[in-house]
């Protein structure tokens, strides 16, 4: 690992001039993805401005419009604890108490969490050619690549609460030198790419410095369940957040389901959703909807397995909604 500067900031404002556009200064909130792209020699900074000195960062808090504000420094495991996020966003505290180990929980922040590179060992590896990256996965050893829209990249993003934003249409706040934009998390993340330094919207310079979760109607329920190959910490095979009200004659009024680990980016299960509203929900529905995902995935020579699991955790995931 390369020596380097190590500066605190102590506003949001001081950050991003710290930051500037330089691309040998970086930010670092937790940590733990940061460190990792260090030690394996595919970061190496001049200056690391760091962010946990910027006090009230990690709020968790309603805002004056109703919608709750998540700071991008709330660990894992706060929002996981957090009593309002609790009651009115399931989905998403079930996939933060899922992510990782109790150790990093209690490190990783929400916004490096979102920002984190692929767990791909291509990718990850500084000995191994950028522009081949893609390549190599789709031809090598791809067991826990992407088996949606693989034409446009096969790593896959890594975060498991962005699975749950996605499902509750977040918005992604981040401030730089021209001032603070929002960004729908739909639109945030981009197709994982080696040869540039970031997977997301965020442009050099700016800091993401908070999330919002919309305001949900009162009978909204959610749901949320991640597969592994071990019951002890493991990276996903898969993972589904949903959400849904229900009209009064049982049907469905509306619904969102996201998927994470099986495509570039968190996808929206379209095809499912398109299907269930108006339904009844059970099981035959249940499993017509899984079905009608799975039918466009293309998986790579060894990850054909994630096609079953997914319509498998889909089906559950939404009889989940169940009220």
């Amino acid at each position: 690992m390369n020596s380097f500067e190590w500066i605190d900031a102590h506003s949001v404002a001081e950050a991003v001039q710290l930051l500037g556009k330089s691309s040998v200064t970086v930010a670092k909130a937790g940590g733990m993805d940061l460190l990792d792209l260090m030690k394996e020699g595919l970061v190496k900074p001049a200056r690391v401005v760091n962010l946990k000195t910027i006090a009230d960062l990690d709020a968790i808090e309603r805002d004056a419009n109703g919608n709750v504000r998540i700071g991008a420094l709330a660990t894992l495991a706060q929002i996981a604890r957090d009593p309002l996020l609790q009651k009115e966003f399931s989905a998403l505290t079930s996939a933060a108490n899922h992510a990782a180990t109790p150790q990093v929980r209690n490190v990783a922040t929400l916004g490096g969490n979102l920002l984190q590179r692929p767990r791909c060992w291509y990718l990850r590896n500084a000995h191994f050619e950028r522009a081949q990256v893609s390549s190599a996965a789709r031809q090598g050893a791809n067991h826990y690549h992407a088996i949606f829209d693989t034409e446009r990249s096969p790593l896959v993003h890594a975060s498991t609460p962005a699975t749950a934003l996605l499902a509750y249409d977040a918005t992604v706040h981040v401030a730089g030198t021209p001032g603070s934009r929002s960004i729908p998390i739909r639109e945030f993340f981009l197709p994982p790419d080696a040869t540039r330094d970031r997977d997301v919207t965020i442009e050099p310079g700016e800091v993401l410095t908070h999330v919002t979760l919309p305001t949900l109607p009162a009978n909204s329920v959610s749901a949320y369940h991640k597969q592994t190959e071990r019951d002890s910490y493991d990276w996903p095979i898969c993972d589904v957040a949903a959400t849904a009200t229900f009209n009064a004659d049982g049907t469905i009024g509306t619904i969102a389901i996201a998927l994470g680990w099986v495509a570039p980016t968190p996808m929206r299960a379209t095809a499912a959703e398109q299907l269930l509203v108006g339904k009844k929900l059970d099981e035959t529905v249940a499993t017509n909807a899984a079905r009608a995902v799975i039918r466009d995935a293309k998986p790579l020579t060894q990850n054909g397995y994630k096609v079953p699991v997914l319509e498998t955790v889909i089906r559950r995931t939404v009889l989940a909604l169940r009220v």
